[in-house]
């Protein structure tokens, strides 16, 4: 070995040294507990080598994309640390996605291996021949599903018999992980991570998150998306917590573990949050336990942000705003802020600098709107094999979110919307999250979705889609008399649907693309 090579390993700082370290600190303590198995962080730290070593044996090195298509599991987590020791590209993949969705983003990043949970392994079959390729494939029993022909077993990789430690000359800055953004509204694009991004990204979440050691952590949402990974599972693990994993945000069952594993810290997108509060079970268990909440993916509407303040009034809540490309945190409001900024998404994380800019990326007044921008050391550095829409979003030196905001006079941000969800309609704008907020706040509202239809007068219509509550009953023009009352009459809906849920994606975020589809033909005959 070189001594740049001795240089490099002592001063390493690689993504799968964090739970190295944590092993050597703590190594009796829990790490990791999934359905019936519990991994102390030696167990786990152990369990990553011996899978790295066995991904070696398979041919996978350093810079190769490994696609992990699977439900939040035990596998996932160790096969996540284990292409990192490798310098390996972990490439999570959305399990609600078709064949033809998965088929783009394997072909797109180039993957070298397909790791499957068994009821998805028929997916992937379909993906790859639409692809006319052939990966290595490796499936992971999750569900009880029998393994299909042409899949090898994951023990394979998982109870490879070398567990010696593994190091490879891996740079901070080489890419280490390719998350792909939900796309909402377009193709995903592949977003090329490094561990000196997601370090920086930890350390924003861990000091302004009010992080500690000592917490008991409960990990629901999926792991393919950014929040929940590099939010909360990495961080824990980078600090030694314990965490809680489940592969599905079930209320039941969550609310069942936060009362026997006296679980100290939460995250949920709205939706989910919602889903808690209004599941019988709520008040018949025992939450006191809470100490941190934490909300995110997409807005929260501040009546349910001052119904969980009310209901849970030992927790501390906090929002964490950005994306993907972020790591994916870019401010966060804190506890003591949610009430007297409320709408607000806080105020930029540590590690990150935010301006509001105008269409020549001049910063704006302030309380003005713009679209919001980043300088960060979390930031991706590029789009995978997509290089004109690296250089749009990092032009003149600032990362473009394609979010809409303001600041008010303390520097607090303030979402208005997507860029794209801005409805432009008889010549003004209006932001479909404050149709949204209005609506929510109507008493028989479970969710609400708004956005703009092609309509031949207004050029765009303000449309909302209405979930009741249930037991419930809710008309069009109930809706539209109440958006009447406390809107403007431009920003008042046009036309309201209800219906029996809103279509999202396993991260909680609404499609509003597909609502968009579905009711495009709406204002065709007038």
């Amino acid at each position: 070995m070189v001594i740049e090579e001795h240089i490099q390993r002592a001063r390493g700082q690689q993504l799968s040294d964090l739970l190295r370290r944590s092993a050597a600190r703590l190594p009796r303590k829990t790490a990791l507990m999934f359905r019936d198995q519990t991994d102390s962080f030696a167990e786990l730290d152990e369990a990553v080598n011996r899978a790295a070593n066995g991904l070696e044996a398979q041919g996978v090195s350093r810079g190769d994309r490994v696609a992990l298509f699977s439900h939040n599991n035990r596998a996932f987590v160790v096969l996540r640390f284990a292409l990192a020791r490798l310098g390996a590209i972990t490439t999570p993949v959305n399990f609600m996605l078709s064949a033809p969705d998965v088929a783009y983003i394997l072909a797109h990043s180039g993957a070298k291996m397909l790791i499957a949970e068994d009821a998805l392994c028929q997916v992937g079959d379909a993906a790859l021949a639409e692809n006319g390729r052939d990966l290595p494939k490796f499936a992971i029993p999750h569900t009880g599903t029998a393994r299909p022909d042409g899949w090898a077993p994951v023990s394979a990789i998982l109870d490879f018999q070398d567990a010696s430690e593994v190091w490879r000359n891996v740079s901070p800055d080489d890419p280490i992980q390719m998350m792909y953004t939900s796309g909402t509204e377009s193709r995903p694009k592949g977003a090329l991570l490094t561990s000196a991004a997601l370090y920086a990204q930890y350390v924003s979440c861990i000091v302004d998150g009010e992080m500690t050691a000592n917490a008991v952590s409960l990990h629901c949402m999926p792991l393919f998306h950014c929040a929940q990974l590099d939010c909360f599972l990495s961080p824990d693990l980078y600090l030694g917590a314990t965490s809680i994993l489940h592969d599905k945000a079930d209320p039941a069952s969550m609310l069942e573990a936060i009362e026997a594993h006296r679980v100290t810290k939460l995250f949920c997108p709205p939706t989910i949050w919602i889903a808690l509060l209004r599941h019988p079970d709520f008040d018949r268990r025992d939450l006191s336990s809470l100490q941190a909440g934490y909300y995110g993916a997409s807005i929260m509407p501040t009546a349910v942000i001052e119904e969980m303040l009310r209901r849970l009034p030992q927790m501390r809540l906090f929002n964490f705003y950005g994306q993907t490309e972020m790591a994916p945190v870019a401010t966060i409001l804190k506890p003591e802020e949610q009430l007297s900024k409320l709408g607000s998404a806080g105020r930029p994380a540590l590690n990150v600098e935010t301006r509001v800019v105008d269409d020549e990326d001049h910063p704006v007044p302030t309380g003005e709107v713009g679209e919001i921008v980043h300088r960060s050391a979390h930031l991706i550095t590029e789009y995978y094999n997509d290089p004109e829409k690296t250089a749009e979003a990092f032009r003149n030196g600032w990362f473009h979110s394609g979010d809409l905001g303001r600041f008010d006079e303390e520097g607090y941000l303030y979402v208005v919307d997507r860029k794209k969800d801005m409805i432009k309609t008889g010549g003004e704008n209006v932001a479909s999250r404050e149709v949204e907020e209005a609506i929510f706040r109507h008493p028989d509202v479970a969710e609400v979705a708004v956005f703009g239809l092609p309509h031949p007068k207004w050029i765009e219509a303000v449309t909302a889609v209405v979930v009741p509550k249930a037991g419930s009953v809710v008309s069009a023009e109930m809706i539209m008399t109440y958006c009447r009352e406390h809107l403007s009459s431009f920003k008042a809906p046009k036309h309201v649907e209800i219906v029996n849920q809103l279509p999202k994606n396993a991260s909680g975020k609404i499609l509003k693309r597909d609502l968009r589809v579905a009711h495009a033909d709406v204002f065709a005959d007038e």
